[in-house]
């Protein structure tokens, strides 16, 4: 893995390059935002950005939202020393997709690191059966459902109006597997939240619960465009995804 690695504390940021280099990772490590602001333009070379979350000047999510942005595509890490919900809440809304708590132990977050790029890559192993496979267009990984295509390869959701341009949507690659959750299982009655947990967490913890209901907020604020495309909460059981057209 070649990881973008931004790390205030220097002994620490020793250790983990160190720890990294010898488990055949290469690693481009920072001090602060503005060192880090140097390798943004070719952020798109990293296969993983492991931020830490307080740095002096421009903080890690700070950071992390601008990789969102520009490379949304790209997998972002944060490592953080804060305990409470709502900041790791606030981790995922500045566009992460995990976040590893100080202190760690090297084995965590090299498995963490994996994870992500394997999941980026589509080669994630899977803990639990996926839900029944619904309908779907010819193309392999390609959805069309109310107003809208969903390009699953590419992580990419646009609406269709029936007039105008089409608006398109650049998903992280965690929206992108809760959707085809969702759409894989269009007709059920009810998909379970464990089962959610289980498919794209591998761990269905509070804190992992927590994300879930960022993420299908995330999404229902882009399903919004067409209102015969709903998640409904079942509540204390799961979601149901309903396509009324």
């Amino acid at each position: 893995m070649k990881v973008l690695y931004l790390e205030d504390e220097s002994l620490l940021g020793r250790i983990v390059k160190e720890s990294l280099e010898s488990r055949d990772c290469e690693i481009d490590w920072f001090v602060d935002g503005k060192q880090a602001r140097k390798a943004l333009a070719n952020a798109g070379e990293y296969d993983i950005a492991v931020l830490d979350v307080q740095l002096p000047g421009e903080d890690g999510f700070s950071i992390g939202n601008r990789l969102r942005k520009e490379f949304p595509n790209l997998p972002i890490l944060y490592l953080t020393a804060r305990t409470q919900a709502k900041d790791v809440l606030s981790g995922f809304e500045a566009g992460g997709n995990d976040y590893v708590r100080k202190p760690f132990s090297m084995e965590e977050l090299l498995v963490r690191m994996r994870n992500l790029v394997s999941m980026r890559e589509g080669t994630a192993p899977s803990t639990s059966p996926a839900p029944a496979a619904a309908p779907r267009s010819s193309q392999e990984e390609y959805y069309s459902f109310g107003r809208f295509t969903f390009d699953y390869p590419n992580l990419r959701l646009t609406f269709h109006p029936t007039s105008g341009t089409p608006k398109e949507h650049s998903l992280s690659h965690r929206e992108a597997e809760l959707l085809r959750l969702f759409l894989r299982a269009r007709g059920q009655s009810v998909i379970e939240r464990k089962t959610i947990l289980l498919e794209l967490w591998h761990d269905d913890g509070f804190f992992n619960s927590r994300n879930l209901d960022v993420y299908v907020r995330k999404l229902r604020s882009m399903l919004e465009d067409d209102p015969a495309v709903r998640i409904l909460t079942l509540r204390g059981v799961g979601y149901r995804f309903v396509v009324e057209r």
